[in-house]
């Protein structure tokens, strides 16, 4: 079995979410060309439903099993990992055999009264025997993140994401002649397909590994007084249920977010062909590009708390301070450009992307709040890395709740509509934003230069000006020229204006790119 350090693991495991992400918008891109807007709100408007079961399912679980079985190997206890992996497996297939069932018997009522659109029921029954194929995945992953292996985990999510690839896509086109409802429910089939093939990785992963222990010499049974079964029962479940709930918070507030948008839209006249194709654009285009550029700043993320951690248990401010800045100044460095030219661009984006530059309306709305999101990352995680969960969690569940009623209140009112739900989802982005802000601010009595604000500001402000000059300029005929050339320039223009004003320097330039041989590596 191969064991890697904290940091291996943590390059091994943002590597492949890199890869996993860049993969990942393949389908996006090319699955709205295939059933259309309409589609892609019947895809996706399941989804919700499904993330609090797997919430319940999954939440806490892959997290009580790695930090026991790590606990347990530490002690080199064989028989107790056995018995922890055990009894994990067995939590999950009870609850994940009854949510099944509970699916199949009521996806009828589930898709004509909680989703509002009864044409999703096949997707629906294509998505419900993922739930124990996902929750016998996240056994297995935390069994080899408590194992310290990363390398199962990122192979499994790599197999996952290219079989998804190719079967969604032929899935869907398959189902096409059939009517939209089941070329919704064949992409479905495409992402059913590839957690199978990640599963089965994760299967042969672990046949491997049972026969490296099984080999001489033979693993230590362990040493000390072996726990009995209803120990372990207790202690994974005294782990599992807090993160569990505090997961179900975000999941749930995901799951009412699309119910009511669905909802309003009615009470607003729209028709349920229209809302769910409005609904599917939000959910399945825009939101993926905004997220896209988070992958740098989770990558942050995750490095951060460790780094914190350490800093806290040696009571050394300063380097919180330190990193901390560091963080989130690369943060706002890095996601202000992205902001600019999804704000700029945002018509050619959704044409070229997605052939729906209708579209384009909610990603310019999104456009400028998306650095918030970007910033709000290492916010979160120093709130974790300092032991103070709580706070995150009462912060995002205020978000949630102003999030929720302004839905409601906007998104009903014919003149704004699908409209109104995405300025919902603004306020809650910046709310959220500004409590971790406030939270971090009273916990460590931390500052930020304001002139770094101001510089970023200009520099996003002059890099926008020649973005849209080189691209609302005909200067040459062919459109596609003009948008890459804007791209491209943009952010070369944008990368200028922040060295001139002194916002990065070689040391950062060096820092960064030796994170990327890292990743490489």
């Amino acid at each position: 079995m191969t064991k890697q350090s904290f940091i291996r693991g943590t390059m091994i495991l943002l590597a492949a979410g890199i890869l996993n992400r860049i993969l990942g918008f393949i389908p996006r891109m090319t699955l709205p060309r295939v059933i259309g807007a309409e589609g892609i709100g019947i895809y996706q408007m399941g989804w919700p439903f499904l993330s609090v079961i797997l919430t319940i399912i999954t939440g806490g679980i892959p997290v009580a099993i790695a930090k026991l079985i790590a606990e347990a190997e530490a002690e080199k206890n064989e028989t107790r990992i056995r018995s922890i992996l055990r009894i994990s497996l067995a939590i999950t297939i009870s609850l994940s055999f009854i949510f099944t069932v509970v699916c199949l018997l009521g996806a009828s009522w589930i898709t004509s009264h909680l989703l509002t659109d009864s044409r999703v029921y096949y997707t629906f029954l294509c998505m419900s025997p993922m739930i124990p194929i996902i929750g016998v995945s996240a056994v297995y992953r935390g069994y080899f993140q408590g194992r310290q292996n990363m390398i199962p985990t990122a192979t499994s999510q790599i197999m996952e994401t290219l079989i998804r690839i190719v079967m969604v896509l032929v899935c869907s086109y398959m189902m096409v002649p059939y009517g939209i409802e089941y070329a919704a429910a064949g992409a479905m089939i495409g992402v059913l397909a590839g957690e199978i093939g990640g599963l089965a990785v994760l299967a042969i992963h672990f046949r491997w590994d049972k026969k490296s222990l099984a080999k001489p010499p033979l693993a230590q049974i362990g040493t000390k007084k072996t726990t009995g079964r209803l120990s372990n029962l207790r202690r994974i479940l005294r782990i599992s249920i807090p993160i569990t709930g505090s997961k179900l918070i975000g999941a749930s507030s995901y799951l009412l977010e699309s119910i009511l948008i669905a909802q309003s839209l009615a009470i607003a006249g729209i028709t349920t062909s229209l809302a769910t194709a409005q609904y599917g654009a939000l959910q399945g285009m825009i939101i993926p590009i905004i997220l896209l550029p988070s992958a740098l700043t989770m990558s942050l993320s995750v490095s951060l708390i460790p780094s914190l951690s350490e800093a806290a248990a040696r009571k050394d401010l300063k380097t919180i301070h330190m990193r901390l800045h560091q963080s989130l100044k690369l943060a706002l460095v890095t996601g202000a450009p992205f902001s600019v030219l999804m704000f700029v661009l945002a018509e050619p984006i959704c044409k070229y992307l997605y052939n729906q530059p209708d579209v384009s309306v909610m990603l310019k709305m999104m456009a400028p709040i998306a650095i918030f999101i970007y910033f709000q990352a290492p916010l979160q995680s120093t709130l974790q890395a300092l032991n103070k969960p709580g706070a995150a969690l009462i912060n995002t569940l205020i978000g949630s709740t102003v999030k929720l009623i302004l839905i409601y209140w906007l998104a009903s009112k014919p003149e704004m509509g699908i409209h109104g739900a995405v300025f919902a989802i603004n306020v809650n982005i910046v709310l959220v934003t500004l409590l971790h802000w406030n939270s971090v601010v009273r916990l460590l009595k931390f500052r930020m230069e304001g002139s770094s604000f101001g510089k970023i500001g200009a520099a996003m402000l002059l890099s926008g000006v020649v973005c849209y000059f080189i691209m609302y300029t005909p200067w040459v005929s062919a459109t596609w020229i003009r948008f890459v050339s804007s791209l491209l320039l943009g952010l070369f223009s944008y990368i200028f204006f922040i060295t001139v004003f002194g916002l990065i320097s070689l040391k950062d330039i060096g820092r960064l790119l030796n994170m990327g041989k890292k990743i490489i590596r």
